[in-house]
């Protein structure tokens, strides 16, 4: 799996930002100093999360950034999404390229199925969660399984079952 320091950086700004904002906007200055990411980069950072709705931003002299929703009501999928960092497990790109000469690889599906589940996973914890620290495997509700599955999948041919009909 692949998650670089775009969306780890992300999170981690994010969870200050929430527990910091209860004394009003916070700075990205601040949020640099405790957590060590470069300004410049959370600049960078902080426009794509204001742009996807999950940060607002305050003018002025005690101006900064708070949370455009509740902690609850933000999942770390929507922090990776919203800054573009797809979590890959597969070396291809649109499904093929980067597999067997063109071909899909044997294991393209294993781990594919595995991208899925972690996204489903991350959906299923919120930033309120991450802040709490109550990030169990056994006390997080996963979502649907049926949001994750790709559009058009193919079934083994030993899966169709092809019924009579009289």
């Amino acid at each position: 799996m692949r998650l670089t320091s775009k969306g780890r950086y992300a999170v981690s700004a994010m969870v200050d930002l929430n527990k910091q904002q209860n004394d009003g906007p916070v700075t990205l200055a601040a949020i640099s100093e405790r957590q060590f990411i470069s300004l410049s980069y959370l600049e960078q950072l902080f426009r794509r999360l204001r742009e996807n709705g999950l940060v607002r931003s305050v003018r002025g002299p005690s101006g900064g950034y708070l949370l455009a929703k509740d902690a609850v009501d933000i999942s770390i999928a929507d922090i990776i999404r919203a800054v573009n960092e797809p979590v890959r497990t597969t070396m291809c790109e649109n499904g093929v390229r980067g597999c067997h000469r063109g071909n899909r690889c044997d294991t393209h599906q294993l781990w594919e199925s595995l991208g899925q589940h972690i996204y489903r996973f991350l959906d299923a914890v919120s930033l309120a969660k991450v802040c709490e620290r109550d990030v169990f495997l056994d006390r997080i509700d996963l979502g649907d399984v049926d949001a994750y599955m790709p559009v058009s999948r193919t079934m083994p041919d030993s899966a169709v079952k092809i019924e009579a009909v009289s």
